[in-house]
């Protein structure tokens, strides 16, 4: 298998592979469900490919809640169905698919009312637990407590005195939402998928009826061609009616977007060991542990503007900083705030005008001939969604093809990196003495790249510089820059500080300063002029601008406004052949509970 099936070179044979042959089945949309769905095909051997207009990940993927659960607030609404998938594809992921990925994540839930309201929540939370017992993938998960009020304020003392009268705790899982979906892409690849970032779909080509294929632009070089394939699937989330339209066909479902926004701040600013469930008028609200810092939201609102770049406004900002202020001894402020980011979520449209009241679930339809349509779900049943429409695809191969296909394999099939890891965590000392790095660093090293790690200790060994910290964002290594773009499919550098470090949001700068340090790291290995990369500097520097410019504005529409003021970055082998294109492939994927509890 290819150990880099990602890289730049291996980029250009996957376009030659889609360009010259005829494939079984063609992905549109390079978020966690279209990257799923690329390796549940590959897995069942069948031909793949995968186009991204952007990033992986670039859309919904990467700006949700970082939760894998099985949604707590479902339970209330009787959805013990959803539940239950959920709690399964949970234990899955941290068990054997991604367990270097996902981990438990700890949770209070502050109780309010007396006797009632801990035996009705005590209630939920325990058939939670259960629940996920019975899934057969419960082990290892800590089961609830029931906490005093004493008891609740020493595992968060942030907590005023009268925000509660007593606790429970639950755990769930976290994920870094771009690594995870940027690994099922670099998995499929590995077991034979051709997948392509920044190829944007122009059009689907149809003869008769029939989809049979695409027309793509490569976005590097303006280098337009055709790929033909028996089934495409449209994973592309909130872009799935504007790609359903290029079939000229009306869908059998519509999508609408809902924008949800967090806020990142610093562990010192509140004191807790666990992370916070809270009840809002309007949804929930989580305050979750994530490294050196704590990320707050969601929202849950309307949006009709900008699906490429959904910008969080002032009222939004303030809406979570009142709702998290209710219950702190402290008040954060807006100097507390060192990151921001906004995601929409893709919700099947239903007759009610809230979108909290939108279906979560995920729909699958084969309307057209040669097209299914994939849409809606929640990003931790991601698995599920994409095997539903593998499925559906496999439906009109098996008649092209004249044989069986076999079924979804993907339950058994870990992620790269994943075999081995808990091996290597156990050697991580060793591992440290052996690379000159600190404990700490290698730790953070196996959590990110699992047995993959190797890999970026024989970076280092050919290049000892490249151990030492990065300038501007010291939690990560000058290596992990070099090893985006070399073995993870970063083409830019916003790919780089955004998806795969996550220095974007995670420095009060925005990563500012470390984006010069990391664009001369990375220009070899793109091979980037001189111009090249003081442009993809400048774009970022005019990004972050144009996000911090958004963020002081008063409602959604002056905020999107000021948000289109940095347009994406234009490489300069690009002619003008993508301005005229509609962006149906980027940023998608349906990482659903975008901005909401996963």
């Amino acid at each position: 298998m290819n150990p880099a099936p990602l890289a730049p070179r291996a980029r250009s044979a996957a376009l030659r592979r889609m360009e010259t042959q005829q494939l079984d089945v063609l992905v549109i949309g390079g978020g966690v469900v279209g990257c799923g769905a690329a390796l549940d095909a590959a897995t069942r051997g069948l031909s793949v490919g995968l186009v991204e207009a952007r990033d992986f990940a670039s859309g919904t993927s990467s700006r949700s809640s970082k939760l894998i659960h099985g949604g707590l607030r479902y339970l209330e609404m009787m959805d013990f169905r959803l539940v239950a998938e959920a709690l399964k594809e949970r234990g899955l992921l941290m068990q054997r698919l991604a367990p270097h990925l996902v981990r438990p994540v700890p949770f209070l839930y502050p109780l309010t009312g007396r006797a009632w309201e801990r035996f009705y929540a005590g209630t939920g939370v325990a058939m939670y637990d259960a629940m996920a017992k019975a899934s057969g993938y419960g082990d290892g998960m800590p089961r609830h407590r029931h906490l005093t009020r004493r008891g609740a304020r020493r595992a968060f003392p942030s907590l005023r005195k009268d925000a509660l009268v007593g606790a429970i705790r639950y755990y769930d899982a976290q994920v870094d939402d771009a690594r995870h979906t940027m690994f099922l892409a670099r998995t499929a690849a590995t077991y034979g998928a051709a997948v392509a970032s920044r190829t944007r779909v122009l059009g689907l080509v149809k003869e008769s009826e029939r989809v049979v294929g695409a027309e793509v632009v490569d976005l590097e070089t303006g280098r337009r061609f055709t790929i033909r394939a028996a089934q495409v699937i449209n994973a592309t989330g909130v872009w799935t009616d504007e790609t359903q339209a290029m079939a000229r066909e009306r869908g059998q479902f519509r999508v609408r977007a809902s924008k949800g926004i967090h806020l990142v701040v610093p562990r010192d600013r509140i004191r807790g060991e666990t992370g916070l469930i809270l009840r809002t008028e309007k949804s929930v609200l989580f305050v979750i542990p994530w490294k050196r810092h704590w990320i707050i939201g969601t929202t849950d609102t309307d949006w009709a503007l900008s699906k490429d770049h959904p910008a969080a406004s002032s009222r939004d900002i303030d809406y979570v900083l009142g709702e998290v202020n209710e219950v702190l001894e402290v008040p954060l402020t807006r100097d507390d705030v060192e990151g921001v980011f906004a995601g929409l979520r893709p919700l099947l449209a239903g007759e009610d005008a809230a979108t909290s009241k939108l279906s979560r679930e995920h729909a699958v339809a084969h309307s057209v001939p040669g097209l299914v349509v994939v849409a809606g779900g929640k990003y931790t049943t991601y698995r599920v969604m994409a095997a539903d429409a593998v499925d559906e695809a496999v439906h009109g191969l098996e008649t092209v093809l004249g044989r069986r296909v076999g079924a979804c394999v993907t339950e058994t099939v870990p992620l790269v990196g994943a075999d081995g890891y808990q091996a290597l965590w156990n050697q991580r000392r060793t591992l440290a003495a052996r690379s000159g790095l600190a404990v700490n660093r290698v730790e953070h090293l196996l959590q990110r790249y699992g047995s993959l790690v190797l890999e970026v200790l024989d970076l280092v060994a050919a290049e000892p510089e490249l151990a030492e910290p990065l300038p501007g964002a010291e939690d990560y290594l000058k290596v992990e820059a070099v090893y985006a773009v070399t073995h993870e499919g970063a083409r830019h550098l916003d790919d780089v500080l955004t998806r795969r470090l996550r220095i974007s949001f995670e420095t009060f700068d925005r990563g500012v300063a470390a984006a010069p340090y990391v664009a001369e790291l990375v220009r070899g290995h793109l091979h980037w002029d001189a111009a090249q990369t003081e442009r993809e500097v400048q774009h970022y520097l005019k990004r972050v601008e144009a996000e911090r410019e958004s963020q002081r504005q008063p409602d959604d529409l002056t905020a999107d406004a000021a948000r289109k003021g940095a347009p994406d970055v234009v490489p300069v082998s690009q002619d003008a052949a993508g301005s005229e294109t509609m962006d149906a492939g980027a940023g998608s994927g349906l990482g659903s509970d975008e901005g909401e509890t996963t």
